[in-house]
């Protein structure tokens, strides 16, 4: 019994510094300077897709872990240097992409090579593109400004919404939300959840003016919504492939993918909310 609490203790420990020191790299690379917001995204959308090509082998497929990678980075790359949003250049890489991967698949002499193309994709669109999104929340207008405050505003939103569900599901959750994918969690968490996270919206909107206080509410929301979704999707992925974790890369806390599941639907529709305000309110 004395040998457990030490090891409770020790994990508890290891998991705090594991989350402080994650979250003093990413608040630092989102709010100190666009080449640290480059240096730390892109790393994170590397290791994020390397993450689940390393997943998907699981899945009985072969992924295209350098062409898959590659493509991930210049995905990145080529969002953070188009500042005024010629989305035309997205595509023109994905489609490019697209016409290459059953080309390479042909030489490889892999089995499942559907499967194998299929899953490369999907990690280009389910992880990297997310990612390379974000940088139209740190260059949101045409002004080829740095505004941090709305990527961090989204950050701090998914972070809320996950604290508020756990501490409200923990304490007084008894239905469940989707207990097929995710037993623990309950409808009073992901209400609380929701609650805390749009005080959170409404107290931000007084610190940043990027957004009215109405957009960082509709913000909010989407976070909640979208939030809890890809989370649910992306233990989902996890349950078939019969996994708990996606990767040991943050002691305690699992892979990326695990702590950036909320993002990779967050970020898609933040995104269009955001080019829907510029388009026809800024």
């Amino acid at each position: 019994m004395q040998l457990y609490k030490i090891y409770q203790v020790g994990n508890f420990i290891k998991r705090t510094l594991s989350a402080a020191i994650f979250a003093i790299v990413l608040i630092a690379g989102i709010t100190l300077h666009p080449v640290g917001f480059l240096a730390v995204f892109l790393g994170i959308t590397l290791l994020g897709t390397f993450e689940f090509y390393k997943l998907a082998k699981k899945a009985d497929s072969s992924p295209q872990f350098v062409t898959g990678m590659l493509a991930a980075g210049f995905l990145f790359l080529a969002c953070f240097a188009d500042l005024h949003l010629n989305i035309t250049s997205i595509f023109l890489l994905l489609a490019v992409t697209i016409v290459m991967l059953p080309i390479i698949e042909l030489y490889r002499k892999k089995e499942n090579p559907f499967a194998n193309i299929a899953f490369t994709l999907l990690g280009l669109l389910y992880v990297a593109l997310p990612f390379s999104l974000l940088n139209y929340m740190v260059f949101p207008f045409n002004d080829q400004q740095f505004h941090y405050e709305i990527i961090l505003g989204v950050f701090v939103m998914i972070w809320a919404n996950d604290t508020g569900a756990y501490l409200v599901g923990v304490n007084f959750g008894k239905h469940r939300l989707f207990e097929r994918i995710s037993p623990k969690k309950s409808w009073e968490g992901s209400i609380g959840g929701a609650i805390i996270t749009l005080v959170v919206a409404w107290l931000y909107s007084n610190y940043s003016d990027d957004l009215t206080q109405v957009q960082w509410l509709v913000t909010g929301v989407i976070v909640v919504v979208f939030g809890s979704i890809g989370d649910l999707v992306e233990s989902l992925f996890k349950r078939s492939i019969n996994i708990k974790d996606s990767g040991n890369i943050l002691p305690g806390h699992g892979g990326i993918l695990d702590r950036f599941d909320a993002i990779l639907l967050v970020s898609p529709m933040v995104f269009v909310f955001l080019q829907t305000i510029k388009e026809f309110f800024h």
